[in-house]
């Protein structure tokens, strides 16, 4: 392939008739000859090839000095070396702050055995690619379980023993659900064996999984790059949960030290062939092709604890209770479209809901309540710490048009956390607002040994003594509140994609709750909603 050309004078259009007069069928027409004209330009000014094989840290240098250098990007990428991509990310990246430079670079993660738990607080990227263990289509019975530290043996007796329990329940609802849903639905005749059971378990997976508590491991491989990495490190060094703290300082050491290469042992392999037949060779090829690959050893070097984020929670955890003075907790639906209010109002009653379990609602009405001075000292808490290199906090990501705080089940959040082009404002995760019961679970005759298991749970949890012992005992049956802000667009798309009749019960009634409330504020756009009934009977073979 030639060279990209840098620069090249545009036609005029005497030259542009040479070309197309010079062209050898001019028995064509006139258009088709123009044509052939125009692609044959477009081949010498264009030249497009993707770039495989070179370091993540190179290749962003690479990118960012192709746009302060007159080198083709061949050039820049034959003409750099670790050590130059080092230098100059030292200087641009960190002493001039040129923070775009490391968008440049994309790295693969593999992350095993983590918690749900932690794996929600992972995942809270706004620029995030992933993938996470499925529930629906894997049986979590032996994945195993996060423990947390305790002083206690006792307790920790009583917390593992809690965790047993509910994943043997799970396994037990795994199986009399399959059995409820294959005495429901035959399997037809041209539907194999296989693909009837598999198709049906997945069914009872959506139901089972409401008893798998927060602890319970999962795996997950996330693309990001290094400028999401380095924020995603520091948030997670700042974090209330010492397993996520960990899990901050096993990415920046898995980003400094060399990468798994999968090809490895086949390069071993081909080196010592080399080295058999010509030792000096082979000396050359095994540094080269089995040389150490550091993903971002430069860009996280400096991902601290985010002393700005610590400091902040903090203070609006004081704020909110002083604010809310223990009142208690209204009763919320399972999607409530708040309406617009000013911009100091909005802002202040996000960073208190951010802070406290109430809902958006209740809060706003408080913030309300208060003079202008007093809006301005909760906004001032959510700046004040702000340090000079401190993107702000998300509940400053206002102004969206649609505003819904939702109460659901963790387990549905999970699925719901995935639109990340709306702002979400999470709040934590807590018993106070109960949990939900599959309606199968109930027509399948199931509910008093799912309620007996969640009693279970709730009088662990008050032994515990709460902390996070009880956070990881939670099933995911428990409801999250989280404010997703969003403009009509994103509604609209959430609404039609989570709404269909192959989704999670769970989330279905909440995207379609979404459209109901934008349909009754906005009685003229209803109609552009092409959304599926969630009312309507599902066919259970079909997903």
């Amino acid at each position: 392939m030639s060279e990209p050309i840098a620069t090249q004078a545009k036609p005029n259009k005497t030259e542009m008739q040479n070309t197309s007069d010079s062209n050898s069928a001019d028995s064509k027409p006139s258009a088709v000859k123009n044509g052939a004209a125009a692609s044959s330009l477009a081949a010498q000014q264009v030249n497009v090839f993707a770039v495989h094989g070179v370091d993540p840290e190179v290749q962003a240098y690479a990118m960012a000095k192709y746009s302060r250098s007159a080198l083709s990007m061949k050039e820049s990428l034959k003409e750099i070396s670790e050590q130059k991509a080092e230098q100059f990310l030292n200087t641009f990246y960190f002493q001039y702050g040129h923070r775009s430079i490391a968008d440049l670079a994309h790295i693969a993660f593999a992350i095993a055995k983590l918690s749900i738990l932690a794996a929600i607080v992972l995942v809270d990227e706004q620029r995030w690619d992933g993938q996470e263990r499925s529930t629906r289509y894997q049986n979590f019975k032996k994945s195993g379980y996060f423990i947390p530290e305790f002083d206690d043996p006792a307790k920790r007796s009583l917390y593992t023993a809690t965790a047993d329990f509910l994943f043997a329940e799970y396994e037990v609802l795994t199986k009399k659900m399959l059995e409820y849903y294959t005495q429901q639905v035959p399997r037809p005749a041209a539907l194999a064996e296989d693909a009837y059971t598999r198709t049906l378990r997945a069914r009872a997976f959506d139901n089972s999984r409401y008893l798998l508590p927060l602890a319970t491991n999962t795996s997950l491989g996330q693309i990001v790059n290094a400028r999401t990495l380095e924020t995603q490190i520091s948030r997670l060094l700042s974090s209330p949960y010492q397993e996520t703290r960990t899990l901050g300082d096993l990415l920046k050491q898995a980003a400094k030290e060399p990468a798994f290469n999968v090809q490895s042992e086949w390069l071993r392999g081909l080196v010592s062939e080399i080295k058999q037949a010509n030792p000096e060779l082979g000396e050359r090829a095994e540094q080269q092709l089995m040389r150490p690959i550091k993903v971002a050893p430069t860009l996280v070097k400096y991902a601290t604890p985010c002393a700005y984020e610590t400091a902040t929670r903090q203070e609006l955890a004081a704020a909110a209770r002083e604010l809310m003075a223990n009142a208690p907790i209204d009763p919320a639906p399972l999607v409530d479209l708040v309406e617009n209010s000013a911009l100091e109002v909005e802002l202040a009653a996000t960073l208190i809901y951010s802070a406290c379990h109430y809902s958006y609602r209740q809060v706003r009405e408080r913030v309300q309540s208060l003079s202008a001075q007093q809006r301005d000292e909760i906004v001032d808490l959510g700046l004040r710490n702000r340090g000079p290199h401190d993107e702000l906090l998300r509940a400053f990501h206002s102004g969206q048009q649609f505003c819904f705080d939702i109460l659901m089940d963790v387990g549905g959040f999970r699925d719901m956390h995935r639109h990340r082009r709306c702002t979400q404002i999470e709040q934590g995760f807590t018993r106070l607002h109960g949990y939900d019961t599959p309606p199968d679970i109930t027509a399948a005759g199931l509910e008093p040994r799912y309620e007996q298991a969640m009693q279970k749970v709730t009088s662990a949890s008050t032994e515990l003594g709460g902390g996070e012992a009880e956070l990881y005992l939670l099933p995911m049956a428990y409801r999250k509140r989280t404010l997703f802000k969003m403009d009509f667009a994103e509604a609209l798309y959430i609404s039609e994609l989570r709404s269909g009749a192959a989704g999670h019960f769970s989330y279905r009634n909440v995207a379609y709750a979404m459209y109901k409330a934008v349909s009754a504020k906005h009685p003229g756009l209803g109609k552009y909603f092409r959304v599926t009934d969630v009312t309507a009977p599902v066919d259970l073979l079909k997903r």
